[in-house]
C-alpha cells in the first residue's frame, strides 16, 4: 500500500496557499477554507480525499500497463515532474508544449522517429560521410528533438491518461486531451477551472514543495501499480508452469467424474469483478464505474450498447461527460471480447484517442 500523505504533511509543504481572493475561480469555491490576508486558503482535508481518489485511478492505469503522461512546464515544476515520472518509467513533458501533441500525434512519432534514424546513421558510419555543415545542422537537430521529445520517444500511442501541473499555463494540452477523450488528473489552485479536469487535486501549483509532494504520492500509486502488474504476470507465468505436470492429473480426475452418474447443473453465476473497460481507448477510470453502475460489467455488456445509450447514460452522469463520444466504444468492446488485442490495439494506434 503506498504511503497515505496526511493533512499535516501538505500543510508543512504549504499546499493549503492558493492564490489573491481578486483572481479567484468561483468554480472552486467547494475546495476552499477560508480567506487569509487577501489570500484564499485551501482546505486541505478535501485535497486528501481527492488525491487519495486520484492515486486509486492512477494505480489501476498502471497496473493495466498502459502509459500516463505527466505535463509541466513551469520552471518550479519541471525538474521535479521530470525526475519523478523518469522514476516510474513514465513519458513527460517539460519544456514546450508541442501543438498537437494528442490531436496530431502521428506527426510527433515522424519526429522521434527522425531522431531515431540519426542515432542510427552515427552507429553506421553514414554521419562520417556527411560534410562538416551538414554533420553540424543534424547535431543541432537532434539536440532540439531530444530536448523537446527525448522523454516522449518510447511512447508508441497515445497515453492512457494526463497528469497536469497548473490547468491555466497548460490549457492546449487541456483541450486536446478533452477532444479525444483522455482522462485528466491535475493539480488544480483557486485561480484555475476545476470542470474540464475529471480528476482534481486542490493545491498549490506555484510551490515547488508542494509540487514535490504531491508527485511523490502520484508517482508512488503508479509504482505500486507497476508492481501489482508485474507479479500478476509473475504468478501467470508460474502457473503456466505449474500446469503442465498437472494435466495428466486433470485427465484421471476427468475420466473418474464421467465414469459418476451426472447430477444437475447448477446455474452459472454472473462475475461481479467484470473486465477492464478502460482498456477501451476514450474510456477513463470515471467512465468506467459510471458504466459499472450501469450494470455495464463487461466488454460483451458495452459491445451490446448502441451509440445512443451510452451517450444517454453520460448525459445523465453530467454535462462533463455528456461532450465525450462514445461512436467507437461498442466496436473495440467486441474486438476485446473476442479477444482479438492485437486487432485492437493496431485499430487504436491507427485512430485519433479512439475516434474515427
Amino acid at each position: 500500500m503506498a504511503n497515505k500523505v496526511e493533512v499535516k504533511d501538505l500543510l508543512e509543504a504549504g499546499v493549503h496557499f492558493g492564490h489573491l481572493t481578486r483572481k479567484w475561480n468561483p468554480n472552486m469555491a467547494p475546495y476552499i477554507y477560508m480567506e487569509r490576508n487577501g489570500i484564499h486558503v485551501i482546505n486541505l482535508y478535501k485535497t486528501v480525499a481527492k488525491l487519495d481518489e486520484t492515486n486509486e485511478a492512477l494505480k489501476k492505469i498502471a497496473a493495466s500497463g498502459r502509459k500516463i503522461l505527466f505535463v509541466a512546464t513551469k520552471k518550479q515544476a519541471k525538474d521535479i515532474v521530470a525526475e519523478k515520472a523518469g522514476n516510474v518509467n513514465m513519458p513527460y513533458i517539460t519544456e514546450r508544449w508541442p501543438g498537437g501533441m494528442l490531436t496530431n500525434f502521428v506527426t510527433i512519432r515522424k519526429a522521434v522517429k527522425k531522431m531515431a534514424s540519426i542515432d542510427r546513421m552515427k552507429k553506421d558510419g553514414t554521419f562520417n560521410t556527411l560534410s562538416k555543415k551538414e554533420r553540424l545542422q543534424v547535431d543541432r537537430l537532434r539536440a532540439k528533438l531530444e530536448k523537446n521529445l527525448g522523454s516522449i520517444s518510447e511512447m508508441t500511442r497515445l497515453p492512457a491518461a494526463l497528469f497536469i501541473v497548473d490547468t491555466m499555463r497548460e490549457h492546449i494540452a487541456v483541450k486536446e486531451a478533452q477532444k479525444l477523450n483522455i482522462p485528466i488528473f491535475a493539480m488544480v489552485d483557486t485561480n484555475s477551472d476545476p470542470r474540464p479536469i475529471d480528476f482534481i487535486v486542490p493545491s498549490n501549483d506555484d510551490a515547488s514543495k508542494s509540487i514535490e509532494v504531491i508527485m511523490a504520492s502520484v508517482t508512488s500509486a503508479i509504482a505500486e501499480g507497476l508492481t501489482e502488474r508485474k507479479s500478476e504476470k509473475q504468478s501467470e507465468k508460474e502457473g503456466g508452469d505449474e500446469a503442465k505436470p498437472k494435466e495428466k492429473k486433470a485427465k484421471v480426475a476427468s475420466e473418474e467424474k464421467e465414469s459418476e452418474p451426472k447430477a444437475e447443473k447448477a446455474p452459472k453465476k454472473a462475475s461481479t469483478s467484470g473486465d477492464d473497460l478502460t482498456k477501451v481507448e476514450g474510456i477513463g477510470p470515471k467512465i468506467a464505474e459510471i458504466f459499472q453502475e450501469a450494470g455495464i460489467n463487461t466488454f460483451a455488456d458495452l459491445a451490446d450498447k448502441s451509440e445512443e445509450d451510452l451517450k444517454d447514460i453520460l448525459t445523465e452522469s453530467g454535462p462533463r461527460y455528456a461532450s465525450k463520444n462514445p461512436a467507437s466504444w461498442p466496436k473495440q468492446a467486441q474486438m476485446a471480447a473476442d479477444g482479438k488485442w492485437d486487432e485492437l490495439q493496431e485499430w487504436q494506434d491507427s485512430v485519433k484517442g479512439g475516434i474515427e
